[in-house]
């Protein structure tokens, strides 16, 4: 200390801690030829004393004009070293790096200023102290004085100008720097960064896109701020580095794809179309590098595919359909067990564009990896179930090409139908509103022979026998009227004829005896129109109720389709088929006479000519073609193999299954009533008048009329 104040004269001292400018500038000047004297002379024990001297002396006092006069003072002593500077930078940078977070904003102005002048002596051995500087400079580009970040500013600049130029710069050391201060919304700040960015990666000596993956999702961060000018300095430094990624033999895709799948979810519609443009184009570029991360990248894109806004469903299409056409092999890393369970989530999105592609990758992956997706079969099939009550008509045909290709082996055949009619089982609205589309879809898809045995194989067994009596009516009416089952019926109305006829015949019957009417019309649609009749003798008072008349009239109304113009035609040779004509008039008997099914099959009778019912005539006319129709009471149990007595007997037997399951519902009902009226209170009984008879049963029987006695 005494050697500086030796070196130094009072009044400079006085000077530089006075509260004008000018008398603080003077000093400065002073103290800068003192300097240059004592390096000259070479005494740099009495330049450190100096140093020393302003640094304690003046910027760390607490007054604020000693700490300008230190800074100005400072920055002289290292103009008046020149180049002997960097020897003493250790002692000069510090206090002046510090005095930038002073608490009086004209001491940070002339921080800024001091540096600026001892970084124009030193130039490159400032880089020493870059990362200080670069931290300090970040905090000043957002000052609260238009000053001070004016002073910073031109700094700034200047630092640019030193770092471009020297070989000493650290890209290595200033990257965690960077990427600690990109998350930082002030926008002076991100200005400042973007600036530092966009300078250090025209440097052709620093690899700035080796480091990208430290601050890319930073710039993404910056494309939704509120300024243009920001989103426009983010956007335009992304451009250039994806034109150097495109133009780069070796890129870190992996890390960057990471970064590029958050951002492609995020709300800024501006992020979401820049991170779905760079993902496109790292699908096209990437290559192997990708594999691993193709799930996290299509859990992106499925989305964006239906993005309200068309451009990022665009450009999410265009990327989705380049990731379908990549036939990767799970050998070399693609993890078709994340990409199912990817899938199966975006089934549940609420975007039916999304949950259409999703189906499509599982048909594609069955396409390709059957074996493997199989293995994950468990984990998707529950939902793959669920999606056949999807409110889009599309996204049910395509889960039903997912089940029908999953389904090519029998085992997994036998699982779908058994979960199916679960499934119909415990969503009646599914089997009501989808379950027509669901099973023609299925019988096209697989075959419907298949389909149909093996429902009916389930049903056959089916302890639920109100469920088993609807699903039967709804298959039996999807038979009779859906054209892709015309081959199906073809194949029925051989069950006398061919093998293969009545195979099928046989395999339907028992599970369509749980309901009279589908037994029935399975009969028609086989032309066993003996046995037919037989059926209908058999009903009793239970089975004829409102239920059983609603599908007799639909069954009336299906006879005038064109699907049974080959029984209409059947009918212009009474003699021949006399069972057809027997059967008819059974049904007509059991319709109410005031309902429009009776009338339209009285009046499609009523065009026969009369016949009558006897035995000679049944003998007579029926043994004309003994091939196809029964002809007499002896033979009718027995034809093509099939014992139709023993078959009756099975219908029979179902059909008490269900009586008894009616009348126990019946009785639990009552005794819930019962038990409900004991607990209310007791009212006088009001007068009702008489009992109303039923009127909505009709007899049992009427077939003692007569064709014609009508």
């Amino acid at each position: 200390m005494a050697d500086a104040l030796s070196a130094i004269p009072a009044a400079v001292l006085r000077n530089l801690s006075d509260k004008l400018y000018e008398k603080r500038k003077n000093a400065a000047l002073e103290v800068e030829g003192i300097v240059k004297q004592l390096t000259v002379a070479g005494d740099h024990d009495k330049i450190t004393a100096v140093i020393n001297l302003l640094t304690h002396e003046f910027t760390y006092s607490s007054q604020a004009n000693h700490r300008k006069g230190g800074l100005i003072g400072l920055a002289a002593a290292t103009v008046g070293l020149s180049s002997e500077a960097a020897q003493h930078l250790e002692q000069i940078v510090p206090p002046v790096i510090n005095s930038f977070s002073d608490q009086d904003s004209r001491v940070r102005y002339y921080a800024c200023e001091a540096l600026y002048n001892i970084a124009k002596v030193v130039r490159g051995d400032f880089i020493v102290f870059f990362n200080k500087i670069f931290d300090a400079l970040c905090k000043l580009s957002a000052d609260s004085d238009p000053n001070v970040q004016r002073a910073a500013h031109l700094l700034d600049r200047l630092v640019k100008d030193i770092v471009t130029e020297s070989d000493q710069f650290s890209i290595e050391e200033f990257i965690p720097l960077l990427r600690e201060r990109m998350n930082v919304l002030n926008p002076y700040v991100r200005q400042f960064l973007v600036g530092w960015i966009t300078v250090l990666d025209s440097v052709p000596d620093i690899d700035m896109l080796g480091f990208l993956p430290d601050f890319l999702d930073g710039l993404f961060n910056m494309l939704s701020d509120s300024s243009h000018e920001i989103r426009q300095q983010a956007d335009s430094a992304l451009s250039e580095f994806l034109q150097e990624i495109k133009n780069s033999p070796s890129v870190d895709y992996g890390r960057m794809a990471e970064i590029l799948v958050q951002r492609a979810s995020s709300p800024d519609e501006f992020t979401r179309w820049t991170a779905i443009t760079w993902i496109n184009e790292f699908v096209k570029l990437g290559g192997d590098q990708l594999v691993p991360y193709y799930a996290d990248i299509l859990g992106a894109i499925l989305p964006c595919i239906a993005d309200k806004e068309e451009k990022i469903r665009v450009v999410a299409g265009e990327t989705n359909e380049e990731l379908l056409a990549i036939k990767a092999d799970p050998a070399e890393g693609f993890d078709v067990g994340a990409i199912l369970s990817l899938v199966k989530r975006q089934l549940s999105s609420e975007y039916e564009a999304t949950r259409i592609e999703s189906l499509h990758w599982i048909s594609t992956l069955l396409n390709r990896h059957r074996t493997e997706v199989l293995s994950f079969l468990n984990d998707i099939f529950d939902t793959l179930l669920k999606a056949l009550s999807d409110p889009s008509d599309q996204v049910v045909l395509l889960v039903l090409e997912v089940h029908a290709c999953i389904a090519e082996d029998q085992y997994n055949f036998s699982q779908l139908i058994v979960f199916l009619v679960h499934k119909f089982q415990t969503d009646k609205v599914l089997l009501e509103k989808r379950g027509t589309l669901i099973i023609r879809r299925l019988c096209v898809l697989i075959d419907a022979e298949r389909v149909y045995r093996e429902l009916s194989t389930i049903l056959e067994r089916e302890a639920d026998l109100d469920f088993a009596t609807t699903m039967v009516q709804a298959l039996n009416l999807i038979l009779l009227t859906s054209s892709e089952l015309s081959g199906l019926r073809d194949l029925l109305k051989q069950s006398l004829v061919d093998a293969a006829g009545k195979d099928l015949f046989l395999s339907l019957y028992a599970s369509w005896s749980h309901s009279s009417m589908a037994i029935l019309s399975l009969c028609l649609l086989a032309q066993a129109y003996q046995h037919a009749s037989s059926v209908i003798q058999s009903l009793t008072e239970e089975d004829i109720n409102v239920r059983f008349l609603i599908q007799l009239d639909k069954l009336v109304n299906l006879l005038e389709t064109p699907i049974f113009a080959y029984l209409r035609l059947q009918l212009l040779e009474p003699g021949r088929y006399i069972w057809l004509l027997k059967a008819l008039y059974g049904l007509l008997m059991l319709l109410p006479q005031q309902s429009a099914a009776f009338k339209i099959l009285r009046t499609r009778l009523k065009t026969l000519l009369s016949y009558s019912f006897n035995k000679e005539q049944v003998n007579r006319t029926s043994s004309g073609n003994p091939s196809i129709h029964f002809s007499d009471e002896g033979n009718m149990n027995m034809y093509n193999g099939i014992n139709f007595a023993s078959w009756l007997q099975r219908f029979q037997q179902i059909q008490q299954k269900h009586h008894a399951h009616l009348k126990s519902q019946v009785q639990s009902h009552n005794t819930s009533t019962n038990s409900s009226k004991v607990k209310e209170i007791q009212k006088p009984e009001e007068f009702r008048g008489p009992p109303v008879p039923e009127l909505s049963r009709p007899p049992s029987r009427l077939s003692h009329k007569r064709p014609g006695q009508l």
